[in-house]
């Protein structure tokens, strides 16, 4: 999936989750882009900026969209080191609620 299609869905996820409480990136490998969830106000927010964040997780597109449809477990994914998180571990903890 593209970027473009790739945020759309985390957008469509985020808005119908709670909001996290802070703000968290996905930095994808290979210099792909990158997606922006803003989570520190009563909703999410999801953009293509490149802002620092709480959290930043990089992963590679095709395996943030597994995990997005369910065909790849976010724990497996951190377990197997399929991503990696820099910055508040507690908000990559969130991540399995997101993508429920």
């Amino acid at each position: 999936m593209s970027l473009a299609t790739t945020t759309e869905t985390v957008s469509k996820m985020a808005a119908a989750a709670d909001a996290l409480g802070s703000t968290l990136k996905f930095d994808f490998k290979g210099g792909e882009g990158v997606i922006y969830l803003d989570g520190s106000g009563d909703d999410n927010t999801v953009s293509n900026e490149d802002k620092e964040a709480d959290c930043t997780v990089t992963v590679d597109i095709e395996d943030l969209n597994n995990m997005v449809s369910g065909e790849l477990n976010p724990m497996t994914a951190f377990m197997t080191g399929k991503l990696k998180i820099a910055g508040d571990m507690g908000v990559a903890m969130k991540l399995g609620n997101l993508f429920n």
